[in-house]
């Protein structure tokens, strides 16, 4: 086994086992460099697997920073709602209406969705609460021709259970996309994160059982409060 690897799978034990609790620093890497008698490349490799397995994030002129990792579990495939995984995980959560309006598809939505220029859709924001913290930032457009009315307190329930229920609409699939980015100001403002913070975009096209694209959404969450799982059985190509 790599060094590398060696010294990455000691701290991570040391943070499972809270020898180095969530929000404290690890030592330095001169420190590090110290400890286990390597370069400081060698060091840079372990930690830089602590900062992609999200143990740790690194803070200019700071260092290492220990993560909570009593995060929320967020399904990577499926169609499950944000009111359907407050309810099965428990999650305390406040969902705040920031933006509910009607507006024209601007042409880089109408590139993604095929939708037209022309098409009237619902712009809504959302923002997350758990513990007063905004952790979610859910913005979505969906098509007014298919979802006529979007009453404010369905939206600040559940938009699935109000499209399927009220308005009998058939949700079959989506297409997602997922990245993990620095913060743009807007996000920041709405969500009270500091500048280039990053966190994970999900952007997904979702579908009807007949095929109509009707929801484009964009669903941003806090790098520290979500981990991101999937049950994945192996196929032989």
């Amino acid at each position: 086994m790599n060094k590398f690897n060696e010294i990455f799978l000691d701290l991570e034990r040391k943070i499972l086992e809270n020898e180095y609790p969530p929000q404290t620093l690890l030592p330095s890497e001169n420190q590090l460099i110290k400890i286990y008698g390597v370069s400081r490349e060698t060091i840079r490799k372990a930690l830089n697997l602590l900062t992609n397995a999200g143990y740790i994030q690194k803070k200019q002129g700071k260092g290492s920073i220990v993560l909570d990792l009593n995060r929320f579990d967020f399904p990577i495939s499926g169609l499950t709602s944000y009111k359907e995984l407050q309810q099965t995980q428990g999650i305390p959560s406040q969902t705040i209406v920031h933006t509910l309006e009607e507006t024209v598809v601007p042409k880089k939505l109408s590139e993604l969705t095929g939708w037209s220029t022309d098409e009237v859709v619902w712009q809504l924001i959302r923002q997350r609460k758990i513990d007063g913290e905004i952790v979610i930032l859910d913005k979505d457009y969906l098509v007014k021709s298919i979802i006529p009315k979007l009453p404010k307190e369905r939206a600040a329930d559940s938009i699935y259970d109000y499209f399927e229920n009220d308005l009998q609409l058939e949700i079959a699939y989506a297409q997602k996309e997922i990245t993990v980015e620095s913060a743009s100001k807007e996000v920041q403002e709405l969500m009270e994160l500091k500048e280039n913070e990053p966190v994970v975009v999900i952007r997904s096209l979702v579908y009807l059982e007949d095929t109509r694209c009707f929801e484009y959404t964009e669903s941003i969450h806090r790098l520290d409060k979500f981990r991101f799982v999937e049950f994945a059985r192996r196929r032989k190509v």
